[in-house]
């Protein structure tokens, strides 16, 4: 609790929602019923212990991630549970590997995530679809719901996610993590920019 406090995270949740949401989420607290619900954008993941400006590769970040999944499982909110990593898909004599997968409890889904320590691109979007595609054809039992996909990513263009992705689009989204912990001047900013007010 300490950690969702110092992170910021009503902050951030007040940032991705509506004034009605925020209000509704102040009285009744959070509330996973769609996959919407379930991603946070930015994921705030300083527990990592990786500077800002460091240079590191993706492998070297899912190592992190994994070394701390107990943070990490916080940090993506209620309902997670790990089921692997670099979770081979084959097909036509092909593999390809999801970084992570977890299953979400409360949404009875999976949620397949792929790291990239750069800017998304549509490419990592449309590989994201094949995984969740896949999912959902050949992995998830009849009575789960689809899969989602998170493609988190150090930088995001939200005009290039949004036109690359269907318009009514509920199961692959695209987040951004941060290493270190925004200062309250960053989140007053953000929420300035948002017009939101708490």
């Amino acid at each position: 609790m300490k950690r969702q406090f110092e992170s910021g995270l009503y902050e951030r949740l007040v940032l991705s929602r509506d004034k009605d949401e925020v209000k509704k989420l102040s009285e009744v607290g959070l509330i996973v019923e769609q996959p919407s619900d379930a991603v946070k954008d930015p994921y705030i993941l300083e527990f990592l212990g990786l500077p800002e400006q460091q240079h590191y590769s993706e492998s070297e970040l899912e190592q992190r991630l994994i070394d701390k999944l107990e943070d990490f499982l916080l940090e993506l909110g209620k309902g997670y549970t790990f089921v692997g990593r670099q979770v081979r898909i084959s097909f036509d004599e092909k593999h390809f590997y999801v970084d992570l997968v977890f299953y979400n409890r409360l949404l009875q889904c999976f949620v397949l995530i792929d790291l990239k320590i750069g800017e998304i691109s549509h490419q990592d979007l449309g590989q994201m679809q094949m995984y969740v595609n896949y999912y959902d054809r050949f992995v998830k039992l009849n009575h789960e719901n689809k899969t989602i996909g998170i493609v988190l990513c150090k930088k995001k263009d939200n005009t290039l996610v949004e036109i690359t992705l269907p318009e009514n689009n509920h199961q692959i989204f695209a987040s951004k993590y941060q290493t270190v912990l925004p200062s309250k001047q960053e989140l007053k900013q953000l929420i300035d920019n948002n017009d939101i007010e708490i």
